[in-house]
């Protein structure tokens, strides 16, 4: 009768184990990596299209949407996005979209501390506006976690406001997972519009966002301190406001 060896038959079994698990954490890690190169896009719509605290439809629903670019292996990126907008028209322009253009840099500084540079330029096609309504403005972005601290810094006038260049905006902001999949937004920031100091401001926002499989959907509250912005009709554009969206990445 042939005895067995449970010694040796127990560290055979560990290595087959071990070999094994190191093939799934191989295929594990494979199936993680991004890619070098990747494609999005996005779609969405919100009750109100806010920007820095204003609204920029009017206090009105807006289309939204865009496509990014991602070189992983180096950081670098490249998108473009959209949205339907009112307030050059309110301003005695024309037009009725916003494209944004932008590219730059992400990584990390630290395993705690991740940086985000890049350009950014608004553009209003055809928007008639003197100055006109082109805006470009350099970024920079360091990330703690949930948190984050960003200054974004015009190299033009502004959104069409008269010698305003070197314009700037901080922007201070937290999204804090809540469990359930619920995400706390949290932000709150203050523009500075050079030579035009009546049309500096606050704003804020408190949100939660949810991500139920189809889109993202997101609830917030946001406003501003100021009164100086308005509609043809007189409607304060900073005021408080619940806002919601949806949008969906693809």
């Amino acid at each position: 009768m042939k005895t067995t060896n449970f010694c040796s038959d127990t560290k055979y079994g560990l290595g087959l184990l071990g070999v094994a698990l190191f093939l799934a954490c191989g295929v594990a890690q494979a199936e993680e990596k991004k890619p070098e190169h990747e494609f999005s896009g996005n779609l969405g719509v919100v009750s109100d299209y806010r920007y820095r605290g204003l609204s920029q439809s009017r206090l009105q629903p807006a289309l939204q949407g865009g496509v990014d670019y991602a070189h992983n292996p180096s950081g670098f990126y490249a998108g473009a996005w959209a949205s339907t907008i009112k307030w050059t028209k309110d301003a005695g322009g024309s037009g009725d979209i916003e494209l944004d253009i932008y590219g730059g840099k992400k990584g990390e500084l630290t395993k705690d501390i991740s940086y985000d540079v890049g350009l950014l330029g608004y553009l209003y096609p055809s928007n008639g506006l003197h100055p006109n309504a082109n805006t470009l403005e350099i970024y920079g972005q360091l990330g703690f976690g949930p948190a984050y601290i960003k200054y974004s810094h015009a190299l033009t006038n502004v959104f069409a406001f008269a010698d305003s260049k070197n314009s700037g905006y901080l922007d201070l902001g937290a999204n804090l997972e809540l469990g359930g999949g619920y995400i706390a937004n949290l932000h709150i920031g203050h523009q500075i519009v050079k030579r035009s100091s009546g049309f500096s401001y606050t704003d804020y926002k408190v949100g939660v966002s949810k991500d139920v499989g189809f889109c993202n959907l997101s609830l917030a509250v946001i406003g501003t301190d100021s009164k100086a912005y308005v509609s043809p009709a007189g409607k304060n554009l900073g005021k408080t406001s619940l806002v919601l969206s949806a949008s969906k990445t693809f």
